[in-house]
């Protein structure tokens, strides 16, 4: 077990010996405090993008949904013709930077989560640490009424117009620490000064999210076959949140599987897909990209990996909101149909 999945363990189990971290969490605290007062009193400039941004992003570490939303969101925008552009940091990503992403980018490349967002939207996207950098080459190459960046809520170096702020409410935010004693980048009041939509079952604000389950499919095979949720499964993940998955697999209707859990953002190898019999893997979109990248490097892979879709299903309010937001920064969206 790696670090990285041994911490992402604790913080989600809410382990006891997180406390022993408690002076690092406080050299975070000063360490983010100062840098926040340094681009606020202009001491620290930050850009500001000739069109306007909008930042989705959430306040802690791992997942919230935050991936599923702005799929949804470039896609209806995209239905609105809207021409939106995406920049993401490229978490992992070795480069070089900046770099547009395309139907042909490695996840290695580029990051697992912006390849996910082209493959899934073909939109227009430039990856890495240099935001500024990133939406330069976006509109040196497409004309663009809207810059969406996935994640950098707290990349204070980027105005921006518009925040969306994820809140994973069937998650949580654990302990309610800031890093490492905690997963939180942010402290909890964050969430007062933004718009939340608030991602839960049962949720309690107008603003809201959850996912819906597509029809699983076959990442490897061109052979027709039914999904089947009584076959035994190994479920390969490597997620922020994989209990998420899990719960999602139940109310589909699997019941048989082992979890193979590794870090956010974690590079496979082949080793880690093979097993001692010939039971199928379930994995999600996000692993799927880097999966898929790996098989086209080993063809004669013959194990069935079924992918499980998911499509974020927002409220009536996350709409209206959006349309006045953007009304505010002078473009209008047709009323009608959502």
């Amino acid at each position: 077990m790696s670090g990285a999945q041994f911490i992402q363990d604790a913080w989600n189990s809410q382990a006891k010996w997180l406390i022993v971290l408690r002076p690092l969490s406080w050299l975070y605290r000063g360490g983010f405090l100062l840098n926040r007062k340094l681009y606020r009193c202009n001491i620290k400039k930050a850009y500001t993008a000739p069109i306007p941004v909008m930042v989705i992003g959430n306040i802690t570490v791992g997942g919230s949904g935050k991936t599923p939303l702005l799929i949804h969101l470039v896609s209806y925008l995209q239905s609105k013709n809207i021409r939106v552009g995406v920049i993401s940091r490229g978490y992992g990503a070795k480069g070089p930077f900046p770099t547009m992403v395309d139907l042909n980018s490695l996840p290695e490349n580029v990051g697992d989560e912006p390849t996910l967002i082209v493959q899934s939207t073909d939109v227009p996207m430039a990856v890495g640490p240099n935001r500024q950098e990133s939406i330069e080459l976006l509109l040196s190459h497409y004309p663009i009424d809207l810059i969406i960046s996935d994640d950098g809520l707290q990349h204070w170096a980027l105005n921006r117009q518009i925040e969306w702020i994820v809140l994973d409410n069937n998650r949580g935010l654990g302990n309610e620490k800031l890093l490492p004693e905690g997963y939180l980048r942010e402290p909890k009041s964050r969430l007062d000064q933004g718009i939340v939509i608030e991602h839960a079952d049962h949720p309690t604000r107008a603003m809201h999210m959850h996912l819906e389950v597509a029809e699983p499919y076959l990442l490897n095979s061109t052979e027709a076959k039914a999904f089947n949720p009584q076959d035994d499964f190994y479920a390969v993940v490597g997620i922020g949140f994989p209990q998420r998955f899990y719960r999602t697999l139940e109310r589909m209707g699997v019941q048989q599987f082992q979890c193979h859990e590794f870090a956010d953002h974690y590079e496979y190898e082949l080793e880690d897909l093979v097993f001692d019999d010939t039971n199928p893997i379930i994995t999600t979109e996000k692993d799927a990209v880097k999966i898929l990248a790996l098989l086209k490097q080993n063809p004669s892979f013959a194990r069935d990996i079924w992918v499980v879709p998911v499509d974020a299903v927002l409220s009536t309010a996350c709409y209206d909101t959006l349309h006045q937001q953007l009304a505010a920064v002078g473009i209008e969206i047709s009323h009608g149909l959502l």
